[in-house]
């Protein structure tokens, strides 16, 4: 499964960090490992987010070795955010 990551462009969680769960044609099921979990993700369309393509390849590797769960979720959204604070 390809790893994606997104950032949020509007509504009240403008700028937060998601994993793409699912896409489909208009809509995107996001989730951050704390709010939204992997039972609960968060459905936006694609007009309100943005997909980065250049992810770091510590944070890809982080999710890629460990079990899809929201604690490795949180840790690889958390590693990005101080990948791109540096």
């Amino acid at each position: 499964m390809k790893i994606e990551l997104a950032k949020s462009l509007s509504g009240h969680d403008k700028d937060e960090i998601y994993l793409i769960l699912k896409q489909e044609e208009r809509f995107a099921w996001l989730v951050n490992g704390t709010t939204h979990t992997l039972l609960k993700p968060k459905k936006k369309n694609t007009k309100h987010f943005q997909i980065i393509k250049q992810i770091p390849t510590e944070v890809v590797s982080q999710i890629e070795e460990n079990a899809w769960n929201d604690d490795t979720i949180r840790l690889a959204v958390k590693k990005y955010k101080r990948s791109i604070n540096k």
